[in-house]
């Protein structure tokens, strides 16, 4: 700020006064320092509340490192975000029995601040899902694009403020979801394409906001190559201009990326992740089961939102670093574990070599445990053929003595038998049977990442 001199000449007794009058030099003030904001985010939890038989991921060491994550973060001046990208219902028996209840309360006790609703948040009856919305969870479902008669049923964003920044997170579910039993359990629900929508909010967004996230569950595919999936992340953020950090899941995917437009299928934890850029949007996302958190420090000064760092943080995979599990989280999911394990330990029967469910092998080629239930369903329906999505094994069934939770593990989602006579007439019975069980555009156009129900 600039300094003047003021000279003022006065009549006063004494002849020829002169008065000088200085006024004072102002200083400008000191620049802010950046606030220093941190995105902590999962996704795709799906019922892990309690570690693994090896010991890995639970929500108990997730709160561990969360609080570890938080402690640091705030003692340096910082604010923490804890986003879920969703799809926390249905995976274990332990938690399918108990509607995900543990679930839900466990990530309260973390202090998530906000989920996306994922395509398996309908995987229970409406009663239900209101039940873990309103008595369970501690945060807010979003989704702007979840609709009934064109009004979203969900909250579409929230607002936070962190220090001196506003940052607002809208939420979006796959269009997939649609056409995966929506339309019996929920009537006259509708999934409107998240690109059409999040055009209309982002701009009104902006105005509100200095930093917009999407949190979404719309999966990841790199270069936009989604084949028969409903468009991700890459093209939202190729699309809709405005968007800083696009906060994913449904993929599974650990997005780390080796260049431009190609992701590192061989990463390893602990390795440099470095994650997806597209139209000046940050894309995250930290594959399934809680296996790891993601962990991207920002800093925001003038209207620059700046990546400094990002990490995938392992909880307790094999190998890596132990992290204690919290006492309080223990003590919340402690007896819902105790209580599904007893009713799940009754055995079924045996097997002889070991049956793989595992998502690399299923997806990609056929497998004894493939062959094993396909051929379960062909002798129930009494059929001379039998058709199964892959998508529905979710685990190996182990050698030896087999139990009830066994067998939910490997089949969680309660799908029911269809029977279909064909004439077999002609090439036209052919095309029948393909579109009904969804065959044919997968033969035309196969999914970059398989099929993720």
């Amino acid at each position: 700020m600039p300094c003047y001199l003021s000279v003022r000449i006065a009549a006063l007794s004494v002849p020829c006064a002169l008065v000088v009058l200085l006024a004072g030099c102002a200083s400008p003030p000191p620049p802010q320092p950046p606030e220093r904001i941190t995105v902590l985010h999962t996704n795709d939890h799906h019922g892990r509340f309690w570690r693994s038989r090896d010991g890995e991921h639970g929500l108990a060491a997730r709160k561990t490192l969360v609080d570890a994550v938080r402690a640091e973060v705030q003692a340096q001046g910082g604010h923490v975000l804890l986003l879920d990208a969703g799809d926390v219902n249905t995976g274990t028996p332990e938690s399918d029995q108990q509607q995900a209840e543990p679930d839900f309360r466990g990530m309260t006790l973390l202090r998530y601040d906000a989920m996306a609703v994922g395509n398996h948040e309908f995987d229970r009856s409406p009663a239900v899902q209101q039940r873990q919305r309103q008595d369970w969870s501690g945060f807010p479902w979003l989704s702007a694009n979840v609709r009934r008669q064109g009004q979203p049923v969900f909250e579409p964003y929230r607002l936070f403020q962190l220090g001196r920044v506003r940052v607002a997170v809208l939420g979006l579910t796959t269009e997939d979801t649609a056409r995966m039993g929506l339309a019996e359990r929920y009537a006259g629900l509708a999934v409107e394409p998240a690109i059409t929508i999040a055009r209309q909010q982002v701009p009104d967004l902006r105005r509100q906001a200095d930093v917009v996230i999407a949190l979404t569950h719309l999966g990841h595919y790199a270069d936009g190559r989604h084949g028969v999936s409903a468009p991700g992340d890459v093209e939202l953020a190729r699309a809709v201009p405005g968007i800083d950090l696009v906060v994913g899941g449904h993929t599974h995917s650990l997005v780390c990326m080796l260049q431009e437009n190609q992701r590192n299928e061989a990463y390893q934890p602990a390795g440099t992740c470095a994650p997806d850029r597209q139209n000046g949007a940050w894309i995250m996302q930290a594959g399934d089961r809680g296996r790891f958190v993601g962990r991207a420090d920002f800093t925001w000064r003038d209207g620059h939102f700046e990546l400094q760092r990002y990490q995938l943080l392992p909880v307790n995979l094999k190998g890596g670093e132990r992290i204690v599990e919290d006492p309080q989280a223990l003590q919340l999911l402690q007896p819902f574990q105790q209580r599904a394990a007893e009713a799940l330990a009754v055995p079924v029967g045996r097997t002889v070599g070991r049956f793989d469910g595992e998502r690399a092998s299923v997806r990609s080629q056929r497998t004894t445990l493939g062959l094993l239930i396909a051929r379960v369903l062909q002798q129930a329906g009494r059929a001379d053929l039998a058709v199964l999505s892959s998508g529905g094994i979710r685990a190996s069934l182990p050698e030896g003595v087999v139990s009830q939770r066994d067998i939910l593990s490997v089949l969680p989602f309660g799908n029911r038998v269809v029977v279909v006579s064909l004439s077999g007439r002609g090439d036209k019975d052919m095309e029948t049977a393909a579109r009904y069980f969804g065959l044919l555009d997968a033969a035309a156009e196969k999914s970059a990442s398989g099929d993720h129900a």
